[in-house]
């Protein structure tokens, strides 16, 4: 699931620099997230780093763009290099080749359309 910033956003400028994977940016009147790059801070940190410093919980989870767990292990690994195996474990050894089979539409996704909901 990819996160949005809603209009009660502030425009504290405290989270955009902790993002990790770049997705967050100014836009024209508020901060935006960027669903092809946000993977919740999946493979970086336990919880999305936005929200946690988000001063007026503005960031919730984009209803258009929601993504299983595997799916955002799938996008961190292709954001960061890196393949399956040397990604961080993942607890069921099977979320590996279930993620390995979704790469192909995550892939499709980055054309501009949201990935299939799982």
């Amino acid at each position: 699931m990819a996160l949005l910033i809603t209009d009660d956003c502030i425009n504290c400028d405290v989270c955009e620099p902790e993002c990790p994977n770049q997705a967050i940016s100014l836009g024209e009147t508020i901060y935006e997230i960027d669903p092809h790059k946000c993977t919740e801070c999946v493979g970086h940190f336990d919880e999305p780093q936005c929200v946690q410093v988000c001063p007026v919980s503005c960031i919730p989870v984009n209803p258009a763009w929601i993504e299983s767990r595997e799916t955002l292990w799938v996008k961190y690994r292709r954001l960061t290099g890196q393949k399956a195996d040397e990604a961080p474990a993942v607890a069921n050894a099977d979320v590996d080749a279930a993620a390995s089979a979704e790469v192909v539409v995550a892939d499709a996704a980055m054309g501009g359309s949201a990935p299939p909901r799982t």
